[in-house]
């Protein structure tokens, strides 16, 4: 049986009744069995936070420490098609691979993509919040779904006398719960806008810590652009305060993860009159999803491939599409960084992160050659780190201020 000693009070702020989660108490496999706890004593190791990541076709897990270090890390992909697929990974994989640090786990912190309006701030797990998270479901199914199968997961496994090792979640959506009126609001009907049809955004955990990151190493910027670009890719307007911290003001993401910049394989915003175009043309709105969201963006420009790397090979050797693909990348985040600057009132600094944005040199010098008339303006990369927010978000702990590159 999984259980947990030593438990100790909880520092961020619950969104919902403390009440008990509830779990199975059958008995598990021997592979499966795992303490999970401070094991108590003057030379106990340091606590750590097991952070999970169940996305939609991968799970990627880490533990973090109170100084930011992570003795352990790790990822594998999964097949999307295997519901099943989550649970045999963490039965044999993540647990066998945490066992060497497992009486030193304190809390496990889960990334859920979608908050909706309730869930702004880091969450205690219950039935009460498990009820509510999973009529959230739908608005996210590739990644909420995953999420909440593997907080069901160690809910059944993570079983003792209470107090119980607690779950968190932590929300994509949270950071931009700061959004002024206008810049979440579509212009759409009011019985639209009252079933909570509304501009979210997302990528939230990365660019608070972006933020973050920027403000202790630059305490007297106040207007920064956060570039997330990756796989998936977003632009955040962040106001830097040094009494109220960071707050999101605008972003590019909206209702979903489909809207606003060109990304691997999604499309970003296209004109909603095009979608109602397909649909007239007898395209069903199954296929539409699957075109705008798996075959479209860089690969869909393309025809080759939604990895910028092998883009800027292919266009480097004559391949027109591939040109064509990373000239429309470019011109759309050019757009969005206008636009993002337009929110702030001007722009102190922009900071380029995830995949592309920490280390795609040829977009810095584009973007270094075409930023001119934004004056002075420093661009910073700041390696994406959604797993030490979250740890420092759900354990209480000071932020590190490891500075940009």
């Amino acid at each position: 049986m999984v259980r947990r000693s030593g438990d100790r009070d909880a520092s961020p702020a619950e969104a919902s009744p403390a009440e008990a989660f509830p779990a199975e108490t059958s008995s598990l496999e021997t592979s499966s069995v795992v303490t999970l706890g401070d094991p108590g004593g003057q030379d106990a190791p340091a606590p750590l936070v097991l952070v999970v990541n169940a996305g939609s076709s991968s799970l990627k897990a880490s533990l973090v420490g109170t100084d930011g270090h992570r003795p352990w890390q790790g990822q594998q992909r999964r097949d999307p098609d295997d519901p099943a697929a989550i649970e045999a990974l963490l039965e044999a994989w993540l647990m066998p691979a945490i066992s060497p640090w497992s009486g030193t786990i304190a809390r496990v912190a889960h990334r859920v993509v979608h908050g909706g309006e309730q869930f702004t701030r880091p969450t205690r797990l219950t039935a009460a919040v498990m009820g509510s998270l999973e009529a959230l479901e739908p608005l996210a199914p590739l990644h909420n779904g995953p999420a909440l199968r593997a907080i069901r997961w160690f809910a059944s496994r993570l079983v003792s006398p209470p107090p119980a090792l607690e779950q968190w979640a932590c929300f994509d959506t949270g950071f931009h719960a700061s959004l002024p009126e206008p810049a979440r609001t579509y212009a759409i009907p009011a019985a639209w806008r009252a079933a909570g049809l509304r501009r979210y955004g997302f990528h939230g955990l990365n660019h608070q810590h972006v933020a973050e990151t920027v403000a202790a190493r630059h305490p007297e910027l106040r207007r920064l652009i956060s570039c997330h670009l990756g796989a998936g890719c977003s632009l955040c307007a962040i106001g830097l305060d040094p009494v109220s911290g960071a707050r999101s003001l605008d972003t590019t993401m909206g209702f979903t993860p489909l809207e606003g910049l060109v990304m691997a394989s999604r499309s970003g915003s296209v004109d909603p009159g095009l979608l109602l175009h397909q649909l007239r043309r007898g395209l069903a709105p199954e296929a539409i999803d699957e075109d705008l969201n798996h075959r479209s963006g860089l690969l869909g420009l393309s025809g080759l491939s939604g990895d910028m790397r092998e883009l800027r090979q292919a266009a480097a050797s004559g391949h027109a599409a591939a040109q064509l693909a990373l000239d429309v990348f470019l011109h759309r985040l050019l757009q969005g960084i206008g636009a993002m600057a337009a929110s702030l009132g001007g722009v102190d600094a922009i900071a380029l992160t995830g995949g592309i944005g920490e280390h795609d040199d040829a977009l810095e010098g584009e973007l270094r050659q075409r930023l001119g008339w934004l004056g002075p303006c420093p661009l910073l990369r700041v390696p994406a780190d959604e797993e030490g927010l979250m740890a420092r978000l759900v354990g209480g702990w000071a932020p590190s201020a490891s500075p940009p590159a």
